[in-house]
Order: C-alpha cells, then sequence, then structure tokens
C-alpha cells in the first residue's frame, strides 16, 4: 500500500468510526479497531496531511478528528463500499409496499418505509401530472348543465373537476363528448394533451361546440397546471437522534425549511433518469439545508421518471447503507407502477 492509498484508508476508518460512534476519532483508536499495519505515529502523521488538504478537521481540544463535507464526498465518490440490501430486508420493503390498495397508499407507505429503513426524514414526490399519461376520461353527469369530469392517469392518480356547461344537454351527447375526449387523449402524455384538446371543439357537431368548448377549457386546466406537485415528508423526529455535532447546535433552520413544499420539491423533484444523486452540506443550494447531506433518486415504471424520493440528514450520514435502500425502495415502487 502506497502512502496516498494509505491515507485514503485512514479516512474511510475516520468516516465509518465517527458515523457509527458520533465521536471524534483518534489516532489510537484506529489502530486498535482497524488492520491498518502501522503505527499511532505514522496514523498521526496520515491525519495531519489529511487534515492540511481539508478532509478532516478538529472540533475541538479533544485529539481526535471528524470528516468535513470535503471528506465524506471523497469518501461517497472513491471509498465507500456497496451494502447491499440482505435478503430480509429486501423482502421487508416488498411485502411493506405490496400491500398498497391506491396511488395515495403506495406514496405513504413508501415514506414510512424510507424514513424507518434509513432513520433520516424521508421525502417522497407523488407521481408528477406532467410526466402522466392519460388512461380514462369519464364525464358523469350532476344535472343536465353540470358535469363531473374524472381524469385517471397511467399512475393510478386521479384528478377531479366540475364542468358548468352553458345550457342543458342530452344524456346521448354525454356519451358522445365521453366517446371523443378518450378517443383523442387517452395514452397521452398530459405535456402533449393542450393541441389535442384545442382542436376538439372542430371535431363536433355544430350543436355541441358551445358544450365542448366549455369542457376543454376545464380539460386544458386539468391537464396543463402546474400547482398539482404534492409532497409527503415522514420522519422528521428521526433529526433530534444526532450528535452534539450534527447539524451546528442548530434544528430550526432544517425544520423551517422542510415545512416548504418547493424546497422539498427542488430537493427531489429534478432527478434524471436512473440518477442516484448525494449532495452534501454546502453543496446544497438552500442556504438551511447546508448542515445536512440529501440523497435522493427518481422512481418509476421501466426507464420513465415520475417523481423523485430521497432522505434528508446529517452529514455523518451511513452513505453506503442510505444509497442502497433509497435505490432499492425507489425500484420497488417502479416496479409497483408498472405492475397498475
Amino acid at each position: 500500500m502506497d502512502l496516498d492509498d494509505r491515507k485514503l484508508e485512514v479516512l474511510r476508518a475516520i468516516v465509518e468510526d465517527y458515523v457509527a460512534t458520533q465521536e471524534p476519532v483518534g489516532s489510537k483508536v484506529l489502530v486498535e479497531r482497524h488492520q491498518l499495519g502501522v503505527s499511532p505515529a505514522t496514523v498521526r502523521n496520515d491525519m495531519a496531511v489529511l487534515e492540511e488538504e481539508g478532509y478532516i478537521r478538529q472540533p475541538h481540544t479533544s485529539a481526535g478528528r471528524v470528516p468535513t463535507d470535503r471528506g465524506y464526498r471523497l469518501f461517497v465518490d472513491r471509498l465507500s463500499r456497496v451494502k447491499p440490501l440482505t435478503p430480509a430486508e429486501r423482502r421487508a420493503i416488498e411485502r411493506f409496499l405490496v400491500g398498497a390498495v391506491d396511488l395515495d397508499d403506495v406514496v405513504h407507505r413508501t415514506v414510512r418505509l424510507l424514513a424507518q429503513l434509513t432513520r433520516q426524514v424521508a421525502v417522497v414526490q407523488y407521481p408528477s401530472l406532467a410526466r402522466s399519461s392519460v388512461r380514462h376520461l369519464e364525464l358523469v353527469p350532476i344535472s343536465t348543465t353540470r358535469l363531473m369530469l374524472v381524469m385517471i392517469v397511467d399512475t393510478g392518480r386521479v384528478e377531479q373537476r366540475l364542468v358548468e356547461l352553458p345550457g342543458p344537454i342530452p344524456p346521448d351527447d354525454v356519451i358522445d363528448l365521453r366517446q371523443l375526449v378518450n378517443e383523442k387523449l387517452v395514452g397521452t402524455r398530459l405535456a402533449d394533451t393542450p393541441p389535442l384538446v384545442q382542436a376538439l371543439v372542430d371535431e363536433v357537431t355544430a350543436e355541441l361546440r358551445p358544450a365542448m368548448a366549455t369542457l376543454s377549457t376545464v380539460l386544458l386546466e386539468t391537464l396543463v397546471e402546474r400547482h398539482e406537485e404534492r409532497i409527503a415528508l415522514a420522519g422528521t423526529a428521526n433529526l433530534t437522534r444526532g450528535g452534539l455535532l450534527d447539524f451546528q447546535g442548530s434544528l430550526r433552520p432544517i425544520l423551517e425549511a422542510l415545512e416548504e413544499e418547493v424546497v422539498l420539491l427542488k430537493l427531489i423533484g429534478e432527478v434524471e433518469p436512473s440518477a442516484m444523486r448525494v449532495r452534501i452540506g454546502d453543496e446544497n443550494e438552500i442556504d438551511n439545508l447546508r448542515a445536512t447531506s440529501v440523497v435522493s433518486t427518481g422512481y418509476g415504471p421501466g426507464v420513465t421518471i415520475l417523481g423523485g424520493l430521497g432522505v434528508v440528514g446529517p452529514t455523518r450520514m451511513d452513505y453506503p447503507s442510505t444509497i442502497a435502500t433509497v435505490r432499492a425502495v425507489a425500484r420497488y415502487v417502479g416496479d409497483l407502477l408498472a405492475q397498475n
């Protein structure tokens, strides 16, 4: 083992010990716990170099050191060993998620499961309507001048809107409208529907145009509006599990950030397909979360990404285990959506 490799091994040992014990790590303890094959004096020298290069720091006057954000980043990128989930863990995930009865249940089970398995704050984005496709559109007569528009998308999400018609409409005409909108829109991604909806008015008889014009307006509002993005959160109490050095002594800024849905969407809603993203400390764009790390990924059936999920916790995080858990849960949710 050359000098560079040995320093990396020392850094790996410091990260793993600090994550496990929440205590600053000293050279003597490293030699006792890890088979580094060198003396405490040599480890001290390596630690001095690591500290000078910004990978570890001394939090107070003790002899121990703790990793910096830069040290955690090097650990995640080059030093962390993959921790595959055990068969028992995989069975537990599958059993927990397979019992879900609808989309809301899938999301709530997923966010609770993530919080329990990782002991962090879990965040799950509901499948985004903008990334979904139309599965079925139903028109339910409420009265001769009022309809209930029910849109079901391929994720199982259901949206409902009232349609106030400009005049009375017979039941047979409602059937004709229902058939036409389904023929034109079923299977189409919501983002691609506006021109199809706008063309519907020209494809009906003159008698139906006023009703179709009103229906098209409501359809457009339902299909393209963006305020529908929703987030589920669980495990906030897990933030209190940490030691004195976590979060720089104050949870208030982190809790305030987690109350903002737009912040949570920014954390987990901008994920590339098949990408696992780890943001550590100052890498977070949100000031109030710069004492945390965020591990996130996208989920959906196959290669289609419908939303994001992930966890927020201290930079002193078990990254290999957390990354494996987030990846596995995302895969199971995607498989579940594909089956349904």
